[in-house]
């Protein structure tokens, strides 16, 4: 249920809210006046968060959106004017791909202005292809692939709802690979555009849906910088900032279990970073599947903490030990590439094997009293905790 809740908000409450504002007779009053503010204050976001966060991506997409919006207030019915709104409806979504999928590369520097080059080629030749050839441009334009009543529904011509399925296909596999990446704010934006552009007439219901398209994306853009401050890009776990903050607003009583992996060292000298990444990964994901309601945290290097709120040390001891287990019976299987260089020659002689490794992990831990009244404290003993429990042989709990 909570990973489910993590890929919908913010963004769908969002979407709702932009359908309720356009649909409840209560609010229609107030969507001609939204329309005048909203749009200008994600402008104003956007821009700032694009200069200050340095994230070009969402400058140029913020700038499609607005010429989309411009294009279909427009609302001429000549040809030319078809084929311009009918040309950005198709090139919209594969635009916004591009800025989603293209790595950052600022707005004013060699790689982003060839951006700007290329945006300002596809208008020239839209509107060379409506005032020279508008009968033949809207003659591919408005083409029917599939059955008209299909997309009856919808002013959106049949190339164009092509373009956006295969498009938010597209993102949401790139999302679903990189979870992390701002490219679900595009995912979900792509769905407001969509809404603007099958809205039945042009004015303020277009105006704000694009603005809600260009609030989600600004808020990409937050959700993104929050999780790199906070998250470990690496173990998708909370970071030691998040957990620094998250002490002290522990109440009453608490435990913090310090996890450090045995001979990480040793382990990353023999089969180099690659491997000791996974190994890594491996531990979170372990630590984060932890049973007695704990909460992971990457600490630093091969350490990480789990905090376990209303519970004292004795209580979390059961369960740091089920933990202890798991990690060593989680075999870490050598994929040929991280093996050493003599192991590798031995394997190519004889029969291809994938060989083994135990991982274990040493624990210490440290519950709020009398001794250890603040959260430092507590951290500190468990650090005393973990030391002891290295010094007595490694691959065990300690208090």
């Amino acid at each position: 249920m909570k990973r489910v809740f993590s890929l919908l908000v913010p963004e769908v409450p969002i979407l709702i809210g932009a359908a309720l504002l356009l649909d409840l007779p209560a609010l229609r009053g107030t969507v001609s006046g939204l329309a005048n503010v909203f749009p200008f204050t994600v402008l104003a976001a956007a821009l700032l968060l694009g200069w200050r966060f340095n994230r070009s991506r969402l400058v140029f997409a913020i700038a499609l959106l607005a010429l989309t919006e411009y294009v279909l207030l427009s609302g001429g019915t000549a040809p030319r004017d078809r084929v311009l709104l009918h040309a950005s409806m198709f090139l919209l979504p594969i635009n916004l791909a591009l800025v989603a999928l293209l790595p950052e590369r600022g707005t004013v520097t060699p790689a982003g202005l060839l951006r700007w080059v290329l945006l300002v080629v596809q208008v020239i030749i839209v509107v060379f292809l409506a005032q020279t050839f508008p009968q033949e441009s809207l003659k591919y334009l408005t083409a029917h692939v599939l059955p008209a009543k299909l997309t009856a529904w919808t002013p959106v011509q049949q190339p164009a709802i092509i373009a956006f399925v295969a498009i938010e296909a597209l993102l949401v596999m790139a999302w679903f690979r990189e979870p992390q990446s701002p490219v679900r704010g595009y995912v979900y934006g792509l769905v407001a555009v969509f809404a603007a552009l099958s809205w039945p007439a042009a004015g303020p219901g277009q105006e704000i849906w694009l603005a809600t398209a260009g609030l989600i994306l600004v808020v990409a853009v937050v959700e993104a910088s929050y999780m790199m401050a906070y998250r470990d890009g690496l173990t998708e776990l909370p970071g030691r900032r998040a957990l620094n903050e998250a002490l002290p607003r522990l109440s009453g009583q608490f435990s913090v279990a310090m996890v450090d992996v045995d001979h990480f060292k040793r382990f990353n000298d023999t089969y180099g970073h690659d491997a000791g990444d996974h190994v890594l990964r491996l531990v979170a994901a372990r630590l984060a599947q932890a049973s007695g309601g704990g909460t992971a945290y990457r600490y630093g290097g091969e350490e990480f903490a789990l905090v376990f709120a209303g519970k004292g040390a004795e209580e979390c001891l059961p369960h740091l030990e089920e933990l202890r287990e798991t990690v060593e019976t989680s075999r870490f299987t050598m994929r040929r590439r991280f093996r050493p260089r003599v192991a590798k020659a031995k394997a190519d002689k004889g029969r291809k094997t994938r060989p083994a490794i135990t991982i274990t992990v040493s624990i210490g831990v440290a519950e709020r009293n009398h001794r250890n009244a603040n959260p430092d404290q507590v951290v500190q003993a468990a650090d005393k905790a973990l030391y002891r429990a290295k010094e007595a042989g490694r691959n065990r709990v300690s208090t």
